[in-house]
């Protein structure tokens, strides 16, 4: 069992406290108002601590640098930060009652997850508390390196994370799941467990013109992933539980169209799915007693091809369903509409809650736990 933040004694020492900060930033390096609840999100670990007077070393990344980048510094994340919590925050600096380090991924030693780094950052605390849910299906550094080195537990938001998701590993019957986005490959292990553990499988979005694409039928300029063709022959979609898009909204850069699944022309793109599928779907959706949502079914940026995620957020607000939603993109969707707060949980986690909800467990949990 996971020990937590109120399992141990924090008061006086110094936190070292790993936070998923990772908040998309403007030209302007402001960050969007959709993105800002990841950053709310740790708000409760850190008045918790700060309750207790506990002196905070807070670590995070920030998209994909690659070596150092001013483009991708956490100084503005701070500046929100220390507004949310009416604190001064310390950045990049040797002392203070909140301190924040800059982008860890920064360091080359974070992704390869070098002791060295490790042991050097554990150095900052009297003990870890791992918060950041999002990113513990890495074996990154600041993840799964300090906890061999530092007394370690996990936060409130990474303990909530675990108690929502584990409802739906024994969640009530009608079990639905809907997948969509992209990156077949990330999701394989969670759409075959959801076969086994669910009891409808609704596939949308690029994923879907993945599977059709591999099967031979014609997706004119769609999103394909070639290389995902491989993957596709992992899952097993035959049997009952399955259910693919049966119609298409179709984009030929003038004008829109919808039309069969074999009738998708040379110069048009799969940017939805159509109104047949939408229905199919929703019908399903309005038996459902547990729903988990992870990646939209259609360039939900670009109206009309919004239209499946308005109509399935609709079902699912009507609906008694206990309902989980994940992933950024998903829940950026939800945020702009202002309709994230129908759901039971909303995850910070992507692939981090489909890896949870595939193997019941993540490489930063298992690091805690040694």
């Amino acid at each position: 069992m996971l020990r937590t933040l109120k399992d141990i004694d924090v008061k006086g020492k110094r936190a070292l406290v790993r936070v998923d900060l990772n908040v998309p930033l403007g030209d302007d390096s402001k960050i969007d108002k959709n993105e800002s609840w990841r950053i709310e999100a740790i708000v409760p670990t850190l008045k918790y601590l700060i309750k207790q007077k506990a002196k905070i070393v807070l670590i995070s990344h920030l998209g994909r640098p690659r070596g150092v980048n001013k483009k991708f510094s956490l100084k503005p994340v701070a500046k929100e930060l220390s507004r949310l919590l009416n604190k001064k925050i310390v950045f990049n600096g040797k002392s203070g009652d909140i301190v924040m380090l800059e982008n860890i991924r920064f360091k080359p030693g974070e992704e390869k997850n070098s002791p060295k780094l490790a042991q050097d950052l554990a150095k900052l605390g009297d003990f870890f508390v791992n918060d950041a849910f999002a990113v513990s299906h890495r074996k990154h550094a600041s993840i799964v390196g300090i906890p061999k080195y530092l007394d370690s537990v996990v936060g409130l938001l990474f303990e909530k994370e675990i108690k929502e998701l584990d409802k739906v590993l024994d969640s009530k019957k009608p079990l639905i799941a809907i997948i969509g986005g992209a990156k077949i490959a990330t999701k394989i292990k969670v759409i075959n467990r959801f076969s086994i553990i669910g009891d409808k499988v609704l596939i949308g979005g690029a994923l879907a013109n993945d599977i059709f694409a591999a099967q031979g039928i014609s997706m004119g300029k769609s999103l394909i992933d070639k290389n995902s063709f491989s993957e596709v022959e992992k899952l097993d979609l035959t049997g009952s539980k399955f259910f693919l898009p049966v119609d298409l909204a179709v984009w030929d850069g003038e004008k829109v169209r919808y039309c069969e699944i074999d009738d998708v022309r040379e110069k048009e793109k799969a940017l939805d799915v159509g109104p047949k599928t939408i229905n199919l779907f929703c019908d399903l959706i309005k038996d459902a007693k547990t729903i988990i949502w992870n990646g939209p079914l259609g360039y939900y940026t670009k109206p009309p091809f919004d239209k499946s995620c308005v109509e399935i957020t609709k079902a699912i607000n009507d609906s008694k369903a206990y309902s989980v939603v994940g992933g950024g993109d998903t829940v950026a969707f939800l945020r702009s509409i202002d309709k994230d707060n129908i759901f039971n949980h909303v995850s910070t986690g992507g692939g981090a809650m489909l890896d949870y909800l595939a193997n019941e467990t993540l490489p930063g949990i298992i690091a805690l736990e040694k």
